[in-house]
């Protein structure tokens, strides 16, 4: 016997979600259907403002507002840009308080088998920002997970900006800026997003230039 096809069409919603199989959808399912009519129409409002969030124009994080809180605050650096790969690395890192700059949201990380190059990527955007001659960058943060696809996209990343840092005809990024990475405190294969406090905080701490 079948599930009916609104439990079944939620389902098969659930299973869209990346991580989540059959059996933990179905799970979702019941367990929403044993709470009261008052919880589900406030998971439903919750999703559905998500209609209301968009890209910070600037640094391509997730906001309500055109430009997000980081980039409108002005007691930040806005000289130090710290580039990450998603929005939940952003957030791992400021919940150590120890960075005070700003930050650029790739989208994601280089990793050919999976079609995703440069060009897929805010690349193009963090260049526009380092050749704003008002910025006046004095350090660019590469922050990316210690695996084969960040490894990756730190050194592309390098490569690009260590070529604007001695191009004459650059504005706004000259030989002064550095460009740092993140100390070796993360486990090899580890994620910024799962990082405790702590050992970001070090690796903020211990940042090494390139």
């Amino acid at each position: 016997m079948a599930y009916s096809k609104v439990i079944q069409d939620l389902i098969d919603e659930f299973n869209k979600l990346p991580g989540i199989g059959p059996k933990t959808s179905e799970r979702f399912v019941f367990y929403l259907l044993e709470n009261s009519p008052e919880n589900l129409d406030s998971l439903a409002k919750a999703i559905q403002a998500l209609e209301k969030v968009s890209q910070c124009s600037v640094c391509f994080n997730f906001s309500e507002q055109k430009i997000c809180p980081i980039c409108a605050d002005r007691q930040r650096s806005h000289s130090i840009i710290c580039v990450v790969a998603k929005p939940q690395d952003l957030m791992a890192i400021e919940k150590t308080k120890e960075f005070k700059g700003v930050y650029h949201v790739l989208g994601g990380i280089i990793d050919r088998p999976r079609g995703i190059g440069p060009k897929e990527l805010k690349i193009k955007e963090l260049i526009n920002r380092i050749k704003n001659k008002e910025s006046r960058i004095k350090e660019i943060i590469l922050a990316f997970n210690p695996n084969l696809e960040g490894e990756t996209t730190i050194l592309y990343l390098t490569k690009i900006l260590k070529e604007y840092k001695i191009n004459p005809h650059t504005k706004g990024f000259g030989v002064g800026v550095k460009i740092t990475r993140l100390a070796k405190g993360l486990p090899m294969g580890g994620e910024l997003e799962y990082a405790d406090e702590l050992t970001l905080s070090d690796a903020l701490k211990g940042r090494k230039e390139l």
